[in-house]
């Protein structure tokens, strides 16, 4: 069954699915500034746009685009910059 999900007064909203590789999100995400967390490993996906991403325990931000992808550890926090609107494909392991 699909979920919706909307996040920081709507500018980013995801539907949750559950794929061959397990649970996932397909989502969007407004221009702006981000901060997540995590309660299992990730695995996003740049599907379209730019994310300039500042993962745990780094000090710089790095730039994905289009098929390019990061992973974030379990209980973890990362910053997000959404230079443009930007689409995302994320698997939960």
């Amino acid at each position: 069954m699909l979920k919706s999900n909307e996040y920081f007064n709507g500018n980013v909203k995801s539907i949750a699915l559950t794929t061959e590789q397990g649970p996932a999100t397909v989502g969007v995400m407004a221009k702006g500034e981000y901060e997540f967390s995590t309660s299992t490993k990730e695995i996003m996906i740049v599907v379209s746009g730019r994310l300039k991403v500042k993962l745990p325990g780094k000090e710089t931000y790095k730039t994905y685009t289009k098929n390019k992808s990061f992973q974030v550890y379990k209980d973890s926090k990362f910053q997000v910059i959404a230079e443009e609107e930007t689409a995302y494909l994320c698997y939960y392991k």
